[in-house]
């Protein structure tokens, strides 16, 4: 295979990898976050925190590669993706392979530093990280596998932590997935429009008209799944608190989107940045105060 990958289109990599939106690695940080804290009761070690983090963004710059890769002939047909560097014609498609295998390599360097079964299990995100763009095609809630391959961190850290994945794991996997559902749903609805000419599916599309019905759904049994962390946790005040607020937050985000304006869709789904920043502070002042 001749090797692509050149120095002078280091800036085209950057963008391609979404260094320039950070967005996306935030998202899923917080809920490695979330899991890493109540794994270790507030007292993460040093090497799996390190390599969590840089393994997140790893993760989630091979996974815009490789979502770029599959829709390089749907992103040229649709106005907010026209100017990515597949699309435009900056990376050449094998280029893009090529740098996800070298993220992807880098990605297994550093979990090789993590016990045996969080290696195993990293076989699992790998593949959810490679068949998650390609989901679009072939049902409407690609956002549920998107939220299996974010969340898909969670059993690893707590496997990294403990060497075990017990239920708290299952349960917060669950809360990832569900939030993955709620965030990406907004973000498909700025979308659909341009989904709907080309065939593209989202939960946006299924859920049609009962789209804010459904996220408020979504946003209700996330609320319960983090309520029912709290209580199986054994956690307090400083951590109930920030679910309430993140339930604010919510309504923030229903309002926002009420009208179904693009610009306020997109605003609502970054805003979720701030809703895994409220849970993740309520937890780790939690176990400080403990």
């Amino acid at each position: 295979m001749k090797i692509l990958l050149n120095k002078s289109n280091i800036n085209n990599y950057g963008v391609l990898m979404r260094i320039n939106k950070p967005i996306g690695t935030l998202l899923l940080l917080w809920p490695t976050y979330w899991a890493l804290w109540v794994a270790s009761s507030g007292q993460p070690s040093v090497l799996v925190f390190i390599v969590f983090t840089l393994g997140v963004i790893l993760m989630r710059s091979a996974g815009c590669v490789i979502n770029d890769y599959a829709d390089r002939k749907v992103d040229p047909h649709v106005a907010r993706t026209e100017l990515r560097p597949i699309a435009s014609g900056k990376v050449a498609p094998l280029e893009a392979l090529q740098l996800f295998c070298v993220l992807g390599l880098l990605s297994l360097l550093l979990v090789l530093l993590m016990n045996p079964l969080t290696i195993c299990l990293s076989v699992g995100g790998i593949v959810l990280a490679i068949i998650y763009p390609y989901m679009k095609r072939y049902t409407h809630l690609p956002q549920l596998f998107l939220g299996a391959a974010f969340g898909w961190a969670i059993p690893m850290v707590y496997a990294a932590q403990t060497n075990s994945v017990p239920a708290m794991a299952w349960l917060l996997f669950t809360a990832a997935i569900i939030w993955a559902v709620v965030y990406d749903t907004m973000y498909a609805m700025v979308d659909r429009e341009d989904d709907l000419k080309i065939g593209v599916k989202s939960t946006a599309i299924l859920f049609a008209d009962l789209d804010k019905a459904f996220i408020g759904f979504f946003q209700v049994l996330l609320l319960i799944a983090l309520l029912m962390v709290g209580d199986k946790a054994e956690l307090s005040a400083f951590y109930f608190t920030g679910v309430f607020i993140a339930g604010l937050l919510m309504v923030y985000h229903q309002y926002l989107i009420k009208d179904r304006i693009p610009a306020k869709c997109f605003a609502a789904f970054l805003h979720n940045n701030w809703l895994g920043f409220t849970v993740f502070t309520g937890l780790a002042l939690d176990y400080l105060f403990k």
